[in-house]
């Protein structure tokens, strides 16, 4: 999964950033690619550990 999120997001971040230097802007395309970015990272990050897990376990 995470070789399918990284290009995707690669490809929405260059689509925002063409559309930002572009005259005619469509706020619609931005926020579509801004919003494919931010559910990337989320899924990204859902996998990273919390530092905290540890101290956690061993209060239970």
């Amino acid at each position: 999964m995470k070789k399918f999120l990284i290009p995707i997001m690669i490809i929405a971040i260059i689509v925002a950033l063409y559309e930002q230097v572009k005259t005619d802007k469509n706020i619609c395309v931005m926020v579509v690619a801004i919003a494919i970015f931010m559910f990337g990272m989320m899924q990204l990050s859902a996998k990273i550990p919390s530092k905290n897990q540890d101290k956690e376990d061993e209060n239970v």
